[in-house]
């Protein structure tokens, strides 16, 4: 683990208490499926770092995944960046250099959200690339390749029954109709890279006196041409005395 790097939200978009079992999918549009948030400096800052630093953590891409990914390169240029296409300024004032040889890098330099490309091999989806920057406890190594089922062993609300229902999720996930779920973890410190091995997993832990909660709003969309999947996580942690607040606005 490297030293703890704090970046904060003062905000979330949704309530993150709200009981959301699994699978907990609501229909989203494209006009919000990115989301740019106050934190969006520090985080491209911050990802921009590990993505220099530690790639071979962060990255992670089958040559079956380029189209894919070059498709879902020109889907954010147009929705995040007003069809920019050779060279994009960033809100923060950052020059990116857009490489559609290397489009997942790009990517990572573009939005907040982790970005996952999920392609359907005989009757599963499988994870064949991503840019994952901020892991919540798992090891994107240990999740490439492998389909829906392997990549969520060991979690305990995702049984059969559940894992049946989300294969036919993203059997129907239609283009332009993005959905999305949010979940709702507490953590003690608010290093948003945070990758465990499935052989040593966090322990789960409830409120408590927990110093910070961590909520990621997760989106599912399909791409039209690729017909894969991307799964998207943007990542928000509030310190729990600001979502005190929240909770318990003054009068």
């Amino acid at each position: 683990m490297e030293p703890m790097n704090i970046i904060l939200q003062e905000n979330i978009p949704y309530d993150p208490l709200v009981h959301n079992p699994l699978p907990g999918i609501k229909p989203a549009s494209m006009e919000d499926w990115l989301q740019r948030d106050d934190a969006f400096d520090a985080q491209m800052a911050y990802r921009s770092r590990l993505l220099a630093e530690r790639p071979g953590e962060v990255l992670a891409m089958d040559q079956m995944a380029l189209a894919p990914a070059q498709e879902l390169l020109e889907l954010v240029l147009e929705q995040a960046y007003n069809g920019q296409s050779e060279r994009v300024y960033r809100p923060d004032g950052l020059k990116i250099d857009v490489d559609r040889s290397r489009p997942l890098e790009t990517l990572c330099n573009l939005v907040q959200e982790d970005l996952c490309i999920l392609q359907k091999v005989e009757n599963e989806h499988v994870l064949t690339g991503a840019i994952l920057c901020f892991p919540a406890s798992w090891r994107l190594s240990e999740k490439f390749m492998r389909p829906l089922v392997a990549i969520h062993e060991r979690i305990a609300p995702y049984d059969s029954n559940v894992a049946r229902r989300v294969q036919r999720l993203f059997d129907g996930i239609q283009a332009d109709r993005p959905l999305w779920r949010f979940n709702a973890l507490w953590y003690d410190d608010a290093q948003l890279f945070q990758p465990s091995s499935i052989q040593n997993p966090r322990k789960v832990r409830d409120r408590g006196n927990a110093k910070y909660l961590r909520s990621e709003r997760q989106t599912l969309l399909r791409l039209p041409n690729s017909r894969a999947v991307v799964f998207s996580i943007h990542t928000y942690v509030l310190a729990v005395e600001r979502l005190l607040e929240m909770e318990n606005p003054a009068d």
